[in-house]
Formats: structure tokens, sequence, C-alpha cells
């Protein structure tokens, strides 16, 4: 189902695609977008069962949400992907999640010292699995087993990073 087939029904208000949200956030119904499935589209949505489940609790703070973006620079800690930008393997805009260090059925938190942002990519196959952040000795093992021009281009993005901040 798509916006124009929806629009009719939300009796043409042009808060539509906010009700979808309510209805899936708050409400517990289960509906897909594109975020969650790639052969969707913006704006089409899937309604997967008629069943409500429990809503989420929405207990991450726009706050505590920009902090964790800040600290990791509005990358995925998986991938790398950069926010707002094309992904390296969709293609599709780079929307980053927060995810648990350790999840939440784990006993973790929402805490900042537990979050870190995730791709949707990324997101999609990690249900409850918390991988270990590299370290630095592994990141510069990596880098030295990188050509030259590559270990160049890691330096310049790390200057860029460290010099405007």
């Amino acid at each position: 189902m798509d916006g124009n087939e929806l629009r009719p029904v939300a009796n043409n208000k042009s808060e539509w695609a906010r009700r979808v949200r309510e209805l899936r956030d708050e409400q517990g119904y289960q509906i897909l977008t594109h975020t969650d499935r790639d052969d969707l589209k913006p704006g089409q949505y899937v309604m997967i069962s008629a069943e409500r489940k429990e809503a989420a609790e929405r207990a991450i703070s726009k706050e505590t949400r920009a902090r964790v973006l800040e600290t990791y620079g509005s990358v995925c800690y998986s991938c790398g992907a950069i926010a707002g930008e094309p992904h390296p393997s969709s293609g599709k805009q780079t929307v980053l999640h927060m995810g648990h260090i350790v999840a939440k059925s784990h006993g973790g938190d929402d805490n900042r010292s537990n979050l870190r942002p995730i791709c949707m990519v990324c997101n999609t196959g990690a249900s409850n699995i918390s991988p270990e952040l590299p370290t630095s000795k592994r990141l510069i093992s990596e880098l030295r087993k990188s050509p030259r021009d590559e270990q160049i281009k890691v330096l310049d993005w790390l200057k860029s990073k460290f010099e405007s901040g």
C-alpha cells in the first residue's frame, strides 16, 4: 500500500504519514516501511499482521541520540556508512538507528554508554548480536596490511575528523 491509497482512508488529511507511525510505534501494529525492507520505496507500507504487539517504548531521548551520534561521528559503528549519504552496499540514503552494545533482551539498557549508531543495512542482521568494537591494535594491524594509497586516505580522513573538532 502506498501514500496515495492511504490518503483517502485518512480523509485526505496531510498527517496520514504521522498516523501510520503512530499505529506502528505507539499502537504496536507491525507496519514496515522502506527503512525496514529494501524492496519498499519511500511512501510504501506493508502491514505484516493485524495482530498488535506490545508497543515499543521510546526510552532513548533526542539528547542521548544526539550525543551518541556526536561521539561516533554520525557513522555506522559496523560498516562506517555516513548518515545521509548513499550506503556503500545498497546505494540508498544511510539511516542510522541506535543499537545496543548489550541487547536489552540480555540485560542492556538505554544509557549512552550502551548505545552506538548502526545503519539500517547492518541493523537488519544484528538482532541481539553484540560484536566487539575494534581496538586500536586491531585497526593498526588492518591498516598495515592495506596498500599505501589506502593508508593515506585513512590518514587524511583522520586529520579532517580531528582538526575540525
